[in-house]
């Protein structure tokens, strides 16, 4: 990178403040302008500073950081990576505007801080913009479809960067009249659960945590566990396959290994749909459902928090209608009706 990527360092601990401040001042592509121990310190060096990448942890005096989130979001965006425990606050931050989250390292910190580096990189190519306007889902008129597709099909979705709100406002109305949904979200483990566990509270659907022999049912949701991939299988009754195996295009789960799986059990049954995120993960696996005759969904670059993903999919041919965020849920249901 040409240009050294700005970042603001946001922790009420001074020893936890210099320990990213020092690491991340090593990567040549990254220059920590400032850090602030507190919301109203880190307000008054937004606005003086402008930095591109601001890290922030969420228990914090004064005020914590989703009140500041709020606050801050629609007056100086700013993408955000928090930097927090694990617990259901993460997603809350993520509802609020924050672009990605790390959860503070228990023991080996060179770990945490190459992890770090990475998702500030990622998040200084986010686009902000977008989530101060609050997404508004139009009424859905959904009717029920032919009850044999809904028994023998399936709907497969992956997504990474600003996935989490794009998977909700995708599945969020669906109706329980649909095919079973599986969902690999790149997410680490235990928010997986987290995050299944919100989406269940919200959504018309039942949605889980995929557990190895999970049944592939309609109105059911079941999103890839933290550290495991998720297959289809198909040996009389629709089920999934959880396993632990090695990372591809550098992660666990895989969104290829979902939609390859969904192409060779369901052929032209499948629907697949590639939302936000960095890097290529899903588009060949997309490629390969359309090429065996199933209809596939891409998010479009201006609704796309980060639009890479969805980028090399629809580049390659293998994303067959293009569709900003809103309108998904309807692309997918005028294809099911089709």
């Amino acid at each position: 990178m040409n240009k050294k990527i700005r970042v603001l360092v946001v922790d009420d601990s001074m020893l936890f403040r210099e320990t990213i401040k020092n690491s991340l001042n090593k990567d040549a592509g990254i220059e920590v302008v400032a850090t602030a121990s507190d919301p109203y310190m880190a307000r008054d060096k937004i606005i003086e500073l402008d930095p591109d990448v601001m890290t922030l942890d969420i228990e914090m005096p004064k005020m914590n950081g989703i009140d500041f989130l709020k606050k801050l979001m629609p007056q100086y965006p700013i993408p955000v990576v928090v930097v927090s425990s694990a617990n259901n606050n993460v997603f809350e931050a993520l509802n609020s505007g924050a672009v990605d989250f790390i959860t503070k390292p228990q023991r080996n910190v060179d770990i945490f801080m190459n992890e770090l580096i990475v998702k500030i990189k990622i998040a200084s190519t986010a686009k902000v913009g977008k989530w101060k306007k609050t997404i508004i889902s139009k009424g859905n008129d959904f009717t029920r479809i032919n009850s044999n597709l809904l028994n023998n099909s399936i709907i497969a979705i992956g997504a990474s960067t600003g996935g989490t709100e794009a998977i909700e406002q995708v599945i969020k109305n669906l109706p329980t009249d649909i095919p079973g949904i599986l969902i690999v979200q790149h997410m680490p483990p235990v928010f997986t659960k987290l995050y299944a566990d919100r989406l269940n509270n919200s959504c018309n659907i039942e949605v889980k945590e995929a557990e190895d022999g999970d049944l592939i049912l309609p109105g059911r949701a079941l999103i890839a566990a933290g550290d495991k991939h998720m297959k289809v299988v198909k040996d009389g009754v629709p089920r999934v396959h959880c396993f632990t195996g090695e990372r591809v295009n550098g992660h666990c789960p895989s969104v290829d290994v979902l939609f390859y799986s969904a192409a060779e059990r369901y052929y032209k049954n499948s629907f697949g749909i590639i939302l936000t995120g960095m890097g290529y993960d899903g588009a060949k696996g997309l490629l390969e459902m359309r090429k065996r005759g199933a209809r596939t969904v891409g998010q479009d670059e201006a609704s796309s928090v980060v639009y890479g993903m969805p980028k090399v999919a629809y580049e390659i041919g293998a994303v067959e209608k293009q569709a900003p965020l809103t309108s998904i849920a309807d692309t997918l249901y005028k294809l099911l009706k089709e």
